[in-house]
């Protein structure tokens, strides 16, 4: 596989002085064209805060990130970002529609009629056809989030961050659009990197797991998800090799949760 990003000792404190609060603390790892990659850890880790960094919203405070072979400085047009809060991250004064053409804003060689129908085809394929002229308070969260995947897929960038982009959704949603997105992945060749604080998702959707520390955060291991292409919300979740996975990333994140201070967890 062609390594499309590869983020390497990334350091970054909050603060300064004897009060900096270090949060990330070397974390190295690779991620190739067409993965789709779980970052999973305990709580407060910094999980969000290396997604920001790989998206080039934040710089690290050392460390470098390569994407495609050149220095990441800064937002990439070949990086998108879906966010957990979509009620926040969609416009609500534009049409479901507009929304998803918003992520093919810094694609002028597309002409409006050419976009138009582009976003037409994103809707059909995370199952909204017919609500492009509706408005995203118009919607469930579950087709809000849908709405917000489509636009993340819309921008044709080669590398699609999610940042809990289901956990605000209810149980039987989440489940249909875990294998939608898995669905959307492989029909569009995207190479994901997924942070979740669900384990049981972090190993159903991944190719490969990165298990962080506790903060300051470096990677402790990585696991291949060595369960198929073809992912099935029963029989997958049954496999031996999923609950064995299952058990490792728990296993790992309850230790680090037992290192941590009383004080820290209060």
């Amino acid at each position: 596989m062609d390594r499309l990003l590869d983020a390497r000792e990334l350091a970054k404190a909050y603060g300064s002085g004897a009060k900096a609060l270090r949060i990330l603390d070397g974390i190295s790892f690779s991620v190739s064209k067409g993965e789709f990659v779980s970052i999973v850890g305990p709580s407060g880790c910094g999980k969000t805060t290396l997604l920001m960094a790989l998206a080039g919203l934040m710089k690290p405070d050392s460390g470098s990130i390569l994407f495609q072979g050149t220095p990441l400085n800064g937002p990439s047009p070949g990086i998108s970002v879906v966010f957990q809060d979509y009620s926040r991250s969609l416009f609500p004064w534009k049409t479901n529609l507009d929304n998803i053409l918003f992520g093919m804003i810094r694609n002028p060689s597309m002409s409006r009629a050419d976009k138009r129908r582009r976003g037409l085809e994103l809707m059909d394929a995370v199952g909204l056809k017919g609500f492009d002229a509706h408005y995203p308070w118009q919607l469930s969260g579950g087709m809000q989030q849908r709405v917000a995947i489509a636009r993340g897929l819309a921008a044709e960038s080669e590398l699609l961050l999610l940042d809990e982009p289901l956990a605000a959704v209810d149980a039987q949603t989440r489940a249909d659009m875990q294998d939608l997105l898995l669905e959307l992945a492989a029909r569009f060749n995207q190479t994901c990197i997924l942070v979740t604080h669900d384990v049981d998702e972090a190993v159903y959707m991944a190719d490969r797991v990165v298990v962080l520390t506790r903060r300051p955060t470096r990677v402790d291991h990585e696991i291949p998800v060595d369960l198929g292409t073809r992912r099935d919300q029963i029989t997958t979740r049954e496999d031996p090799r999923f609950l064995e996975i299952r058990h490792d990333v728990m296993a790992a994140i309850r230790r680090f949760r037992a290192e941590v201070p009383l004080a820290e967890k209060a």
